[in-house]
Parts: structure tokens; sequence; C-alpha cells
């Protein structure tokens, strides 16, 4: 027996995303965003309403994804429940540092290991902001022997929807491109 639930965005994980831009002063500002995902090899797309973060992004076209991580939780989702228009001083608050990204016009958050920098390609529908992905970013803290991001050492955060939750990932459970070859 399945239950019904309607159109709903229940899809999991849904990853935690912390959106950072910059604004005409160039004052570093992030929020959490919950609704996106990659579309394509270089793009990711974020549903966002109207905020500082979209104000900035609008007139800098550049952006910036770091993934949320469970020992930042607070501080990421302080960063997605107040805004800058009312506290100017949020990411001291969150307790977040940032260094200008070297390949677009947006911030990286330092406290954050892993960090999409993008550029805006286009705003679709009003809301949805397309990014061509320039560069990833990640804190050498978060590499494993082979140099490459290791889920051993970082630990990525998803949201959950239905009961407003944050999630740890998991332990791994097979291998992509090769467990499904044994039915062949």
């Amino acid at each position: 027996m399945r239950k019904n639930f309607g159109a709903k965005p229940y899809l999991y994980p849904q990853p935690v995303m912390i959106i950072g831009t910059y604004d005409e002063n160039g004052k570093a500002n992030a929020m959490n965003a919950a609704w996106g995902g990659i579309v394509g090899n270089d793009e990711i797309i974020v549903d966002l309403s109207s905020h500082k973060t979209t104000d900035n992004l609008l007139k800098t076209k550049a952006f910036t994804i770091s993934v949320a991580d469970a020992e930042h939780v607070v501080a990421c989702d302080y960063v997605g429940v107040v805004s800058a228009k009312a506290e100017p001083d949020k990411m001291e608050k969150a307790g977040f540092t940032t260094v200008k990204s070297e390949f677009v016009n947006a911030p990286v958050i330092n406290e954050l290991p892993l960090t999409l920098e993008c550029e805006l390609v286009k705003v679709i529908d009003d809301s949805k902001y397309l990014g061509r992905i320039v560069n990833v970013s990640a804190d050498e803290s978060i590499l494993g022997e082979d140099g490459e991001i290791s889920l051993d050492k970082f630990s990525p955060i998803v949201f959950d929807m239905v009961h407003a939750g944050y999630y740890k990932f998991g332990d791994k459970v097979g291998r992509a491109f090769k467990d499904g070859l044994q039915l062949k």
C-alpha cells in the first residue's frame, strides 16, 4: 500500500546550500537555500524568492554555493532565518569569515569546506537562478589520500522538507557504476 501526498518537493537527499554574494559596497552576505541542484556537468540552479542575496546576485552576476556541514549547522540555519536587510552584521553573528573567490565576484566562506564558484547565466520564471560552475574549491581537510573530496572526512547535511530537519549523510552502501554490473 502506498500513500499519495500530491505535488510536493519531496526529493531526497536535498542539499543545504549557502549562497554567497557581495552587495554594492563589496560586503559579503549569505543565505540558506534548499531548493536547487546540479542540472548539468557545469550548471546548477537554485530557486529563490526575493532577498538581499538575489538583489546582490543580479547586480554582480556571480555567487558561490557552499555546502552546509554538520559542524556549522547553527550558523547555516541562522543565515537562512535572518535577513541581511534587517541584520547588517549577519555574517559576523553567524561566525562566518570570507575571502574573495579567485574566479568570480563572490565570497568564499572560510568555515564551510566545499564551495562551488558560479557566474549567473540567466534567471528563469523570475525565481530560478541558473549558474555556470566556474570552479570548485575544497579545503584540504576534506580531501582523501587520492586528493579528492572524501565523505569520510566531510559531513555535509541534507534538508528534510517534511519534518523541517537537518541530517548528516550515512554510511557508504554501494559502489556507483560497479555494483549493478552483477546483474548483467
